[in-house]
């Protein structure tokens, strides 16, 4: 009876440890139309279901497509975290585009809300304090998502990215918008807050492409901020996500509803 008694004790103290959220890099798997998809989901080591959570959806760059599921935490806002993880109290969700496939393009644009829903009602998210960023092909995926889906983000976080995608050889073909792609793309994103970071001396996406966007988001009323980092190349997005302030910045924003 004393062992009985002694392992019922055990058995009870472990529950509370069984019942507590896994925290940090996380595994998850979503199904859009049949089709299975990894991603990833990091959870802050203090979160809780009492409190409502920012959540921050991150779109990676061309060399991170696949299936794996993990790639996408190498590079960009998954260093970030990891060597800063006291700036980023947020869920940030990292969805994984396919091999040859665009976030611009409709599935992708698919998937990557259906992993941001599904970590939104997992981990308690705040849907006033949703927020989108990305970098390169997610940069161009940023501008995209969010005019397509105006006044779902608290704010905006496109680097090194651009609406009109460089003519190069085997990439996906790009079907071109008519009229003003770069005034279109403002208008629809509105007064949205926006901070967009490019590298002044970027080979692969012309420095350009942030530079027309931030004209055509004053124009249209707008008041986007704006860094581009003299003599930098392509990889901005680690000075970006290396700054305090930006993180201070994105995580102040908030949806009036």
């Amino acid at each position: 009876m004393r062992l009985l008694g002694l392992l019922f004790l055990a058995g009870s103290l472990l529950l509370p440890l069984q019942a507590r959220q896994e925290t940090g890099f996380l595994n998850r798997t979503v199904r859009v139309k049949g089709v299975l998809y990894r991603y990833q989901v990091y959870v802050p080591a203090e979160w809780n279901k009492r409190t409502a959570w920012p959540v921050i959806l991150f779109l990676h760059g061309a060399g991170e497509r696949g299936d794996d599921g993990l790639a996408q935490t190498q590079v960009g806002i998954g260093g970030a975290i990891r060597f800063h993880r006291e700036r980023v109290p947020a869920v940030v969700v990292m969805p994984q585009c396919r091999k040859d496939k665009l976030w611009t393009q409709p599935e992708m644009e698919e998937m990557a809300l259906a992993a941001l829903e599904a970590a939104i009602k997992q981990f308690h998210g705040d849907r006033t304090r949703l927020y989108l960023t990305g970098l390169s092909m997610g940069g161009y995926g940023t501008f995209g998502l969010a005019a397509r889906n105006t006044g779902k983000f608290a704010a905006l976080a496109p680097i090194c990215g651009g609406v009109r995608f460089p003519r190069r050889p085997n990439t996906p073909a790009v079907q071109e918008p008519a009229g003003d792609p770069y005034a279109d793309t403002a208008r629809n994103i509105g007064k949205t807050p926006i901070w967009i970071f490019h590298g002044g001396a970027d080979p692969t996406v012309p420095v350009t492409e942030s530079q027309k966007m931030v004209e055509a988001l004053k124009a249209a009323g707008s008041d986007p901020k704006y860094t581009e980092y003299p003599g930098v190349g392509h990889n901005s997005w680690d000075k970006a996500y290396g700054e305090p302030e930006f993180w201070k910045w994105l995580l102040e924003q908030r949806l009036r509803r």
